[in-house]
C-alpha cells in the first residue's frame, strides 16, 4: 500500500514540474486578475523579458483616480 502512495505522490511531483509554459499566465489573465484585486480599471498591458523572466506588467487606474503598475510573472499560475 506504501508503495502505490509513493508511486501517486512522485506522479503528482513529476507533473509540476514538468514544463513551466504549461502553468503561465496569460497577459490577458493577468490584466482581468490585476484589476478585479485593485478595483482598477485596465490602461495598458505588456509583456517585457526580464532576464530569464517574462514578467507582465499591467498599468491601471485606481477608483481613486491614481495610476499605478502591477507587475506579475507570466509563470505564477
Amino acid at each position: 500500500m506504501r508503495r502505490k502512495q509513493l508511486q501517486i505522490v512522485c506522479m503528482t511531483l513529476l507533473a509540476f514540474l514538468m514544463s513551466v509554459s504549461a502553468f503561465a499566465i496569460t497577459l490577458d489573465e493577468a490584466a482581468r486578475q490585476a484589476a478585479r484585486q485593485n478595483d482598477a480599471k485596465v490602461l495598458s498591458a505588456r509583456t517585457v523579458q526580464q532576464g530569464n523572466n517574462r514578467i507582465h506588467e499591467i498599468k491601471l487606474l485606481t477608483k481613486k483616480g491614481v495610476v499605478k503598475t502591477v507587475r506579475v510573472p507570466e509563470n505564477s499560475k
